[in-house]
């Protein structure tokens, strides 16, 4: 075992009783105002410089040591989701409808416990910034942060952020350089046609065959129109139209949540859809509007920084611990909003393979707390590495590794 996961071991109680401690005492996003007291408190304690009020309740602690001149980011989110939670653990939630069903209250345990150990016993040199954010799940707040001034007032040379991952064995460290997770955009179409009796449909102009059809046809956009050897998903997850058998509504409304791990084919995707759903509407006699909104980008680790992080972790647990380029997840995370303005990567680790785990969002969802000293250990060596006093030239070691694309 690495020295720094049994020292991380040693004090990991403290952090398991944080995460417990958040876990009871859920936030959503934009409201985690309990969480971002206690975080700051403990870093102002710990000699951080504490800096409040991005994305109105967002914090980073920033840290400085030596002459080094590179700047280091680790981001944790702190937000949880609005799900009632079924786990009947002693620390479930107490907070009906809302619950860290995400695992953020283990990646903010991480990387507090990260926090502390810097502070006491970090061997670096240059400025460290932890920026604990909000409101990852709704409504983003990577992008908040960022138009309110994160990377102009806190400048990092590279930035990292880890999640955990349900199905992974415990522990595992999991890294892809390139597109890693997909873009999500939100569509709501609606169709307008003509109301009327349900006895005399010659009559009216009915919106709900139409939006049949629209459902239909939607599906393909993605067999006929993207390359088969790239990723997207079209997916009509509400339909709402009528309340009754015997009247024709006016109106058919649809919601769809489109992903892709290709700019190029987000692009194709919404120009088809958009195409297709006014043809379709017009082929009935009747109206349709498309509200398009582009949510998050697809993520892309840079590979430089990926093939560093990779290299962190495979001196901390060994090769057998590490997954050098895991498979891309068409799950969305705003951190891909980061990757935009600053080179980096985001991992995984797994939460654990045995039986009763579930997935994320999931009503019995709970964070597996033997991987904070395992994270927060990964943290500090990632730190003291990146900011050490002759710090590696960052590398792409595709080649060295002859991993595939």
């Amino acid at each position: 075992m690495h020295p720094l996961i049994h020292s991380l071991q040693a004090r990991s109680d403290e952090f398991v009783a944080v995460r417990r401690d958040l876990h009871r005492h859920p936030e959503l996003g934009l409201h985690e105002v309990r969480t971002a007291q206690h975080i700051a408190e403990s870093l102002h304690a710990w000699g951080y410089e504490v800096h409040r009020g991005l994305a109105t309740t967002g914090v980073v602690g920033t840290l400085r040591r030596g002459a080094g001149t590179r700047s280091l980011g680790l981001r944790a989110d702190m937000d949880a989701l609005p799900v009632q939670e079924t786990t009947g653990k002693p620390w479930a939630s107490a907070h009906d409808g809302v619950m860290h069903a995400c695992g953020h209250d283990g990646h903010t345990a991480m990387l507090l416990a990260a926090a502390r150990h810097l502070a006491d016993a970090g061997r670096f040199s240059g400025t460290l910034h932890l920026i604990f954010q909000p409101a990852e799940e709704h409504p983003g707040g990577a992008k908040l942060m960022i138009e309110q001034g994160l990377f102009e007032r806190f400048p990092c040379d590279a930035i990292f952020a880890m999640h955990n991952m349900p199905g992974v064995e415990q522990g595992r460290l999991v890294f892809r350089d390139g597109a890693a997770m997909a873009s999500s955009d939100d569509v709501t179409i609606t169709i307008t046609g003509t109301g009327g009796h349900g006895a005399m449909p010659h009559r009216a102009a009915d919106p709900v065959v139409a939006a049949a059809a629209v459902v239909m046809a939607l599906q393909t956009v993605v067999s006929r129109n993207v390359d088969p050897q790239h990723t997207a998903i079209v997916t009509v997850g509400a339909l709402h139209a009528g309340r009754a058998n015997n009247v024709i509504p006016q109106t058919a409304t649809l919601e769809l949540s489109v992903r892709a791990l290709d700019k190029e084919v987000r692009n194709l995707l919404q120009a088809r859809i958009t195409a297709l759903v006014q043809a379709q509407a017009a082929s009935f006699g009747v109206q349709a509007t498309v509200d398009y909104r582009r949510d998050y980008p697809v993520l892309v680790n840079t590979p430089a920084e990926t093939a560093f992080a990779r290299e962190v972790a495979v001196e901390l647990l060994g090769a057998d611990g590490v997954t050098l380029q895991g498979p891309a997840l068409t799950g969305s995370e705003d951190f891909a909003v980061m990757l935009e303005h600053c080179p980096g990567s985001y991992l995984l680790i797994g939460n654990g393979a045995g039986e009763g785990s579930c997935m994320v969002h999931n009503p019995g969802y709970d964070f597996n707390d033997d991987n904070i000293a395992i994270g927060a250990a990964y943290w500090v060596l990632l730190a003291e590495r990146f900011l050490s006093n002759s710090p590696q030239p960052l590398k792409d070691i595709r080649d060295e590794q002859a991993l595939p694309a």
